[in-house]
């Protein structure tokens, strides 16, 4: 009988993953044990570039001294006293929060899918009790393409296949449009206003391919949104917390939503930590009982959440992310000019995604995704001919040409 003990490598670990776990993922094939600042390493102890921040989550680099020391000093206190009892770090975080991003109140959640939900319950709930729409005949005015996470409510109002085949019966009351059509929005507003409650969109479409709308559609859905007495909900899951060079993507054109959903960032990926905020004309239709959750608001989250936040203010995030996605978006031009591989580079800040030369059931972006592997990049397409690009914030200017090295490597040889 043999006694020889089986090697942890990379295949080990990938093929107890797919014995034993639901294979809801197709992840690329790395397995990563450690990371610090924008690198990670694989159990091979090979080091990569972070292109992807596990979707934009961890803007402040991996394992953020000052995020850590929150997270272990708080779970050596206190972890979980759920809402039934106040805590010491709730209220702290709450004015923390509301005070950086301009609101009067914040309901605290974990995932951004269940802020999302809860956003979606807030923005129904004001209709009936403070519009005065007739009871279960709201409305909200979603965009094609979107994506705001995996609940049956939230894929009721995809159109991604992927995402609701075979999962109905689906949620109604919920209008799609296209996305960056503003004439759209107004037409639906004019012709339903009356029982619409709601306009639900993301400033930059991230999973649709980092998707930038026109200049002035964020300000001009704002300004219809008021005129026909409707909420304007920004889901900044992904673009807020300083990734696109602003605080949230909206202060790009200074618009201030009426709920704003924020969620990855916000705990700078160290704990799952999201949240909805809005003033009180509107928080305030919800009542004790009405809604919750256990997690939500725990003395672990609000501590990591708080640091997280002070490591974007202290560190000017928006600001690096501003001008590092300036020069990263210039030298992929630069590049571009070299290859016909690549046909296009778009974003803001430093979410931003390159459009590859092929058709969107392609494998290229995917191919292209495992050469940069091997040259020490990692990073994910969106589709078939579309490839994300999102360091963590952290990223200096130096790393970042190192990194578009790499891709251009990779690029010219592919």
């Amino acid at each position: 009988m043999s006694t020889a003990v089986q090697e942890k490598n990379s295949q080990y670990f990938i093929n107890l993953e797919e014995k034993h776990g639901a294979h809801n993922y197709h992840p690329l094939p790395v397995v990563l044990e450690r990371g610090e600042g924008v690198f990670v390493w694989d159990v091979e102890g090979k080091k990569y570039y972070d292109f992807l921040s596990a979707y934009s989550a961890v803007n402040q680099g991996h394992s953020h001294p000052k995020i850590v020391d929150a997270l272990v000093n708080q779970a050596k206190k206190l972890a979980l006293t759920s809402r039934a009892f106040y805590n010491s770090n709730l209220g702290e975080y709450e004015k923390k929060i509301t005070t950086l991003f301009g609101f009067d109140k914040v309901l605290p959640m974990n995932s951004g899918a269940e802020a999302v939900e809860t956003a979606v319950k807030l923005a129904r709930k004001w209709s009936y009790e403070v519009k005065g729409i007739s009871e279960n005949a709201a409305k909200i005015i979603v965009c094609e393409n979107n994506f705001h996470g995996r609940t049956t409510t939230i894929v009721s109002f995809s159109n991604d296949p992927d995402a609701n085949q075979n999962y109905g019966p689906f949620t109604p009351g919920f209008v799609k449009i296209p996305y960056n059509d503003l004439a759209a929005l107004e037409e639906t507003l004019r012709n339903d206003a009356q029982n619409i409650a709601a306009f639900l969109a993301e400033p930059i479409q991230g999973e649709a391919g980092v998707f930038v709308p026109d200049e002035g559609f964020l300000k001009g859905a704002s300004e219809l949104c008021k005129k026909y007495n409707v909420l304007f909900i920004a889901d900044e899951v992904q673009t807020g917390i300083a990734r696109t060079g602003r605080l949230i993507a909206c202060h790009h054109e200074d618009v201030q939503p009426d709920i704003l959903i924020l969620g990855k960032a916000l705990s700078g990926g160290m704990y799952p930590v999201s949240a909805v905020l809005a003033n009180n004309d509107i928080m305030n239709v919800i009542k004790p009982g009405q809604h919750g959750s256990t997690f939500g608001g725990n003395p672990i989250a609000c501590a990591v959440a708080v640091a997280a936040l002070d490591v974007v203010e202290e560190e000017k995030l928006s600001e690096r992310a501003e001008d590092l996605g300036q020069l990263f978006r210039s030298e992929i031009e630069k590049l571009i000019e070299k290859t016909d591989l690549i046909t296009k580079v778009r974003g803001k800040g430093l979410l931003n995604a390159i459009l590859i030369n092929d058709s969107p059931d392609s494998k290229t972006a995917w191919n292209l995704c495992l050469q940069l592997k091997e040259n020490g990049l990692l990073a994910k397409p969106t589709h078939g001919n579309i490839i994300r690009l999102a360091p963590p914030l952290v990223i200096t200017e130096e790393q970042l040409l190192d990194c578009v090295k790499i891709i251009e490597k990779t690029i010219l040889e592919f």
